[in-house]
């Protein structure tokens, strides 16, 4: 037994209930692989500050106080929702473990697409979200809406919205799949579905034995995209890279018209990097830079 299991890891975890579950998750794994593991509630800008994501900083304010306690030695390591990392990776960290990824699609709670009236009010903090859905039903009034998945569903509930956009993966880890009533048929954020375990570079020999080669690599063609179209947290860009027969195939999106899909055959993590970078390159022919510029002139923050 290493001197890396002999002591007890504390895990950093934003305090919401699907954030604890994801946690814990976790850390009912390394504890079958021999570690003690506490969980430590860190509480980050992202959780305090309800106007929208764009206005105060992006998906990366959730990150941002984790990586704080990982720098400053508070944990040993983090775990997130690996859309809500920005997807340049700083240098004294390193994603040691993409643990088996749930189902990464969007979900509609409280009505089927086909069931809303026109000019129903459907909640999405995601531009990405608003911009497909738009495309679908240009009928609807989407209306910004942040909070936890039991603040989105009560929302419903209470009839302030008609339905509200999710991603199944919480509903999943949460037990709360009886609240569906569509699949909704759009291109997720890239990473949705999947968590990240972050780590000093000393632990990550030691929490690999949490990674899934697969969704490694899936999710690492997906942040591809974003790092080769030098996107920033609000453009509404989404990506899904997927098994398909023997090859795999990567499908994106920027905005709801500009779409791109490539297929190869068995990926490595570097394979994975050039196909997202590829996609990103013809998004970009196709006219995607200028779309960028008009919707995201701050580029990646």
């Amino acid at each position: 037994m290493t001197t890396t299991r002999l002591r007890t890891l504390r895990l950093g975890t934003r305090g919401s209930a699907l954030a604890r579950t994801q946690s814990g998750l976790v850390a009912d794994a390394l504890t079958a692989h021999g570690f003690a593991v506490d969980l430590v509630e860190i509480t980050t800008q992202g959780d305090t500050d309800r106007r929208a994501l764009a206005q105060i900083g992006g998906t990366g304010v959730f990150a941002a106080a984790l990586r704080q306690a990982l720098a400053l030695g508070e944990v040993e390591l983090a775990v997130h929702s690996l859309k809500d990392l920005p997807a340049v990776q700083p240098p004294d960290l390193v994603i040691a473990a993409v643990p088996p990824r749930e189902d990464p699609a969007d979900v509609l709670v409280g009505s089927s697409l086909a069931a809303l009236r026109p000019g129903a009010r459907v909640g999405t903090g995601s531009p990405r979200r608003a911009a497909q859905l738009a495309a679908i039903r240009s009928d609807l009034h989407l209306v910004e809406v942040r909070g936890n998945v039991d603040t989105r569903l009560a929302a419903v509930e209470s009839g302030r919205l008609d339905a509200v956009v999710l991603a199944r993966a919480g509903l999943a880890r949460l037990g709360r799949l009886d609240a569906v009533a569509e699949v909704l048929d759009l291109l997720p954020a890239p990473g949705q579905g999947a968590l990240a375990v972050e780590c000093r570079p000393e632990l990550a020999s030691s929490l690999a034995v949490l990674d899934d080669p697969a969704s490694r690599v899936a999710v690492t063609a997906e942040r591809a995209v974003l790092v080769g179209l030098a996107a920033g947290c609000s453009t509404p860009i989404g990506a899904r890279a997927e098994r398909v027969g023997t090859g795999w195939r990567l499908r994106a999106v920027v905005g709801a018209d500009l779409r791109v899909e490539r297929t190869t055959s068995d990926l490595d993590l570097a394979g994975a990097e050039r196909l997202g970078h590829d996609v990103a390159h013809d998004l970009l022919a196709r006219g995607a830079g200028a779309y960028l510029k008009e919707h995201d002139p701050m580029g990646q923050h």
